[in-house]
């Protein structure tokens, strides 16, 4: 049976984003589930208002703008889900990314499991160029340490935090002065002896 599933999107000043960011999201959720939107900017809080009263999966969480480490405890707080996901309100998930991100999470042994971000840059370019190289050569490290995680050998992996998902249970709350939620949440989900996976499959476009 699928867990009960909290989709934690964070946005600032994404009206522009923050709605395919979520329509990525809605035809791919398990039953039980719901889209938590955190923002406290008036102009992407009115589009999520919008989805909000179409779906009712949908919902805006008020953000104390005080940093995203705090905006991520907040939609916590407020999540109901087993698992949950995180994501940002300026990036979008593939149309089958939400299945194998919950796949690994059949292993009650796992208690994260880091999606795959693809870059839409144009390879023509410097930055595009560098994001391909960054992205392609993070993505090749993950599979190898995913390899050697299914061989029962212990090696951290670190989530991205484009897209991952993670037992709430085992992470209480961010420090308000972190530089870097998804390396806080990997670390302590490796640190109290839990798994880490990747899901190659669960693309995010960023």
């Amino acid at each position: 049976m699928a867990p009960k599933l909290s989709v934690i999107i964070t946005a600032f000043r994404e009206p522009d984003t923050v709605g395919p960011a979520i329509e990525a999201f809605l035809p791919q959720l398990p039953a039980e589930s719901e889209i938590l939107v955190v923002s406290p900017d008036p102009q992407t809080i009115a589009v999520v208002d919008q989805y909000a009263a179409r779906y009712p999966v949908v919902r805006h969480v008020a953000d104390p703008q005080r940093g995203k480490p705090t905006a991520v405890n907040v939609g916590l707080e407020a999540a109901e889900g087993d698992v949950v996901v995180l994501s940002d309100g300026d990036v979008a998930v593939a149309e089958d990314a939400v299945a194998p991100l919950l796949a690994p999470f059949d292993d009650p042994k796992v208690g994260a499991v880091s999606g795959h971000p693809v870059s839409l840059n144009p390879r023509d370019t410097v930055l595009g160029y560098w994001s391909h190289l960054l992205t392609n050569g993070i993505h090749r490290m993950r599979l190898a340490r995913d390899r050697a995680t299914r061989r029962g050998e212990a090696r951290f992996l670190l989530c991205s935090g484009y897209l991952f998902s993670f037992r709430p249970a085992l992470v209480d709350c961010v420090p308000a002065d972190a530089l870097a939620e998804d390396a806080v949440i990997s670390h302590r989900i490796a640190q109290q002896g839990a798994r880490i996976r990747y899901a190659p499959n669960a693309r995010v476009f960023v």
